[in-house]
């Protein structure tokens, strides 16, 4: 059977009676994916999920056959694009969420949208507050983040300390002979709600790899991807924690999974993801996860920052006086007020970065304070 039987007929079939035709559930799948309403595959596998997302392209197109196929919805899977399905926008300004749906956005990465459709997103050299770190070899320096998107806005719901590379114990005593992984930057379909056994030490509930990701393999032990060979495959690859390990102290943490540092800040993570309504309607339900290189995210996101200088003042300036005292430049107060001090500071980091010591901040300053 197929969608284009039922136009003219008054069939009516069930959700339990699409269940049993895989071709009808296969070409029924693949057209809410191409409306960008389902996650792939196409399996034929008519289960919760296709039906629930069934249902919401009845209710958004207003077919009026709640619990059947009949022939309005059919015409409506055949005929509608994702161009004339009401679905709300994205809403998206310069806030950090924003900045991520946007990367996603250009790169054609599939995007969660709804109440409880979870986007996890990993990036890498990344600080909490959205600025760039020097992303150093052996450090929880990298963000776990978790966003939801309501009406068209992305909110950040969840944010944590992190790693998606290897410390230097597991790049030394790779668990492969072609060395430690570090994962591709990209999106992956690849994670279910399991059990992190790792060296048999505190099993504990992760998304645990489920399905072929690609990482490179440092079999020069370089703690980089440059030159590196690629690897495709199952790898267990988990979502895990970090053992409450030192900020500047991956050690043991990871050997390629992508880690949240504390043990508390994975378990909100964990609580946070089960809430998905697609897991709550089927618990084998495989993730979607986003490894951005958080150098290319500023690159590609990030708008002109305003020209800062004595007399300055706001929010801007505050992340400023932060960032150059993480940077051993001491500003003085933290108060978002650009005075002697700050500017002396400023002075002081261009003097050791080769630039015109004016305390003006602009362009090339914000470029080497990893703040474009």
């Amino acid at each position: 059977m197929k969608l284009q039987d039922f136009l003219g007929k008054n069939l009516k079939f069930s959700m339990e009676k699409i269940g049993t035709d895989k071709e009808l559930t296969t070409q029924i799948q693949s057209r809410l994916i191409s409306l960008q309403l389902l996650d792939p595959p196409a399996d034929g596998k008519f289960g919760p999920i296709s039906a629930a997302t069934l249902n919401s392209f009845q209710n958004l197109m207003k077919c009026n056959e709640p619990n059947f196929l009949g022939p309005k919805t059919a015409e409506a899977l055949i005929e509608t694009t994702v161009d004339e399905l009401p679905i709300p926008e994205l809403k998206l300004g310069s806030d950090l969420a924003s900045r991520i749906i946007k990367y996603m956005r250009d790169k054609k990465y599939f995007i969660s949208q709804g109440v409880k459709q979870y986007n996890i997103i990993y990036v890498e050299g990344m600080n909490v507050d959205g600025t760039l770190n020097s992303d150093a070899a052996n450090y929880f320096n990298d963000r776990r983040m978790v966003i939801q998107i309501l009406d068209g806005v992305p909110a950040l719901i969840g944010n944590w300390e992190g790693t998606t590379e290897p410390g230097y114990y597991y790049t030394d005593n790779a668990m492969n002979p072609l060395g430690a992984a570090r994962i591709k930057f990209g999106q992956y379909k690849a994670w279910t709600v399991g059990i992190h056994y790792g060296g048999g030490s505190e099993p504990h509930e992760a998304l645990v790899q489920d399905a072929p990701i690609t990482v490179y393999r440092d079999r020069n032990r370089d703690m980089q991807r440059t030159g590196d060979k690629t690897d495709t495959g199952l790898f267990d690859i988990n979502q895990h924690w970090g053992y409450d390990l030192p900020y500047d102290n991956v050690s043991f943490g990871s050997a390629g999974c992508l880690v949240g540092r504390l043990r508390e800040g994975h378990r909100q993570f964990m609580a946070l993801i089960k809430q998905d309504r697609r897991y709550q309607l089927n618990k084998g339900y495989l993730y979607y996860t986003t490894v951005i290189d958080g150098q290319d995210l500023i690159d590609r996101t990030a708008g002109p920052l305003q020209l800062l200088r004595q007399g300055s003042s706001g929010p801007l300036v505050k992340q400023l006086q932060q960032r150059l005292k993480d940077k051993g430049f001491n500003p003085g107060n933290i108060d978002g007020v650009f005075g002697l001090g700050t500017q002396e500071a400023v002075r002081a980091f261009q003097k050791m970065n080769k630039l015109t010591a004016d305390g003006v901040v602009g362009p090339q300053t914000w470029k080497a304070l990893g703040m474009t």
